[in-house]
């Protein structure tokens, strides 16, 4: 059985089912208790969990990470949310230092089960401090596991994952997803972090992407469909673990690839996964690989504007053309 819900609505109830499932579970963060966060995911959780599951925070990034750590190193379960990704930079010490190298660095007698929960993405028109993509950063650091959804089933099923998991998880939210409406499955089920999912099967080009732009990507596949082009999309969900088997394999039988991301070109996500395309599926390219990204420039405020630095749809058509 499955019901259509937001992404909101599924990321909330893995949150619920899991504080309800484990009560090692808890969740720190600005406004989470009163207002539900920025985003009111979870409005209505200090009610029922009290005060102690449901800590209101000062506006202390760093704090509130390294809360999280120490509460991990104890045996809890912390779920940290962070206002915007953004903000995660105020707290970089804690995540890439101490969160992505502790089981390392103690020869594994440390274990460090936290998920830090931040939206992240453009098209909120909230400036260029507010509306980065920086996922590529995050996802340098080994030890330090990168998960960025693109549907709601996706969102609950990898959400319940990183909570029930022993590591570290940056768990990012594409702030204009919350809306986005999908069937996801009722019950107890989970979707295994580190493996790509090939959304939809063809046989002339191969769409790389995650994350809001896979919604992009679908409707520009649908257009392309009109005009005879059979693109197959393969979302990559995490970025660290990256799963490049999914890709590699519809790379073998399209013999072309589009990779779409909302970040910078520069270092970004589509830079890792080209390369990893040419060094391990060179001698099946009938054609290079082509990359849509957003525009080198801080995300502008204004709303054309900032349309125009972010991936259209016009953009992933155009792209996919360009490589047939």
């Amino acid at each position: 059985m499955a019901k259509k819900i937001t992404m909101r609505q599924a990321i909330t109830d893995a949150l619920w089912e899991e504080m309800e499932r484990d009560e090692n579970v808890f969740m720190l963060g600005e406004e989470i208790g009163v207002w539900g966060g920025t985003y009111a995911v979870t409005k209505g959780f200090y009610d029922h969990f009290g005060e102690k599951r449901v800590r209101d925070t000062p506006i202390a990034e760093s704090a509130i990470i390294g809360a999280a750590i120490g509460a991990a190193l104890t045996g809890l379960r912390p779920i940290a949310e962070i206002m915007t990704v953004n903000f995660a930079f105020s707290a970089m010490d804690h995540i890439v230092n101490e969160a992505a190298k502790f089981h390392y660095m103690f020869g594994g007698q440390m274990r460090l089960p936290m998920v830090i929960r931040t939206p992240g993405g453009g098209g909120r028109q909230l400036g260029a401090t507010h509306s980065q993509t920086p996922d590529a950063i995050f996802a340098h650091f080994p030890g330090l596991k990168v998960v960025a959804p693109g549907t709601p089933a996706d969102a609950k099923g990898l959400l319940r994952a990183a909570i029930r998991s022993d590591n570290p998880i940056l768990f990012i939210e594409h702030a204009t997803l919350y809306q986005t409406r999908g069937e996801v499955p009722e019950g107890d089920y989970i979707v295994p972090i580190g493996k790509s999912d090939i959304k939809r099967e063809g046989k002339d080009v191969t769409l790389v992407t995650y994350s809001k732009m896979l919604e992009t990507s679908m409707k520009a596949v649908d257009i392309l469909e009109k005009e005879g082009i059979d693109v197959e999309v393969v979302d990559l969900r995490s970025l660290r673990p990256l799963d490049m088997g999914p890709v590699l394999d519809s790379v073998r039988k399209t013999n072309r690839a589009v990779i779409v991301e909302e970040g910078w070109m520069s270092f970004g996500v589509g830079a890792e996964v080209s390369a990893r395309i040419y060094e391990e599926g060179f001698d099946y390219m009938d054609a290079p690989v082509k990359r849509v990204a957003q525009k080198e420039v801080p995300l502008p405020y204004n709303q054309a504007l900032e349309q125009m630095a972010i991936p259209q749809v016009d953009d992933v058509v155009r792209a996919v053309k360009e490589v047939l």
